[in-house]
C-alpha cells in the first residue's frame, strides 16, 4: 500500500495485520481521487472508518489543508499517527480513537470532503450516511465518498443532500452524496 500522488508520493503505508482492516485497492483509490481531486487543495477532511489511514493522507498529499481521522481501535489510530509520521504529514492531522458514529453526533466542525469506507454489510455505512446528514456536517458543496459492496444499496437523503452518481470497480461500488447548498441546518 502506497500513497499515488502529491508530496508523499511513492511513500508505503504501513498495515494493519489481521483480516479487520480491508484496505482499498490501489484501482479503487486512484479512482476515487479521480473523482475528487479539484475537491482537495486546501479543504478540510474526514477519514471515518480511518484504519490504516490511507485514504485522508492520500487527500493530504494531495494538497488538502487539515484531516480528521477516526478509527475504533486503538492499534488503527496509533497505525495512522505512525504513518502521518512515516508521510511526514503528522501536522496537518488529527487523530480520534472512537466509535465513529459518536464522533459524528458531538462532532463541532463541518468538512469539506468525507470518505466513508467501514466494514463491510455492518449496517455503520448506512448509519453514518444519515448520520451526516442529520447533524449536517458536510459543508455546502462538500462531497462525500462512500465505498460498498456492489449489492450494497445506500440511502436517498434528503435535501439539502443528494445521492449522486456511483462508480464500479469489480465487486466495489463508489457512491458519490454532495452538499447542494442552501439553509445551514444546524
Amino acid at each position: 500500500m502506497r500513497v499515488i500522488s502529491g508530496t508523499a508520493r511513492g511513500r508505503r503505508l504501513k498495515e494493519l495485520q489481521g483480516m479487520e482492516t480491508r484496505p482499498t485497492t490501489d484501482r479503487v483509490k486512484e479512482a476515487l481521487f479521480n473523482i475528487v481531486q479539484f475537491e482537495l487543495p486546501g479543504r478540510q477532511v474526514l477519514d471515518l472508518f480511518a484504519g490504516t489511514g490511507q485514504l485522508g493522507i492520500e487527500a493530504l498529499s494531495r494538497g488538502a489543508a487539515r484531516c480528521t481521522f477516526v478509527d475504533q481501535r486503538r492499534d488503527a489510530a496509533a497505525l495512522v499517527r505512525e504513518n502521518l509520521k512515516l508521510t511526514g504529514l503528522s501536522q496537518q492531522a488529527r487523530v480520534v480513537q472512537g466509535d465513529s458514529i459518536s464522533f459524528l453526533m458531538s462532532c463541532r466542525e463541518k468538512f469539506d470532503v468525507i470518505f466513508l469506507d467501514p466494514p463491510y454489510l455492518t449496517g455503520a455505512l448506512e448509519k453514518a450516511v444519515e448520520t451526516v446528514s442529520a447533524f449536517d456536517i458536510l459543508r455546502e458543496h462538500g462531497i462525500m465518498v462512500c465505498e460498498s459492496p456492489l449489492e450494497q444499496e445506500l440511502p436517498a437523503l434528503a435535501a439539502p443532500y443528494e445521492r449522486g452518481k456511483e462508480y464500479r470497480y469489480g465487486k466495489i461500488k463508489l457512491t458519490v452524496y454532495r452538499h447542494l447548498g442552501g439553509e445551514d441546518r444546524r
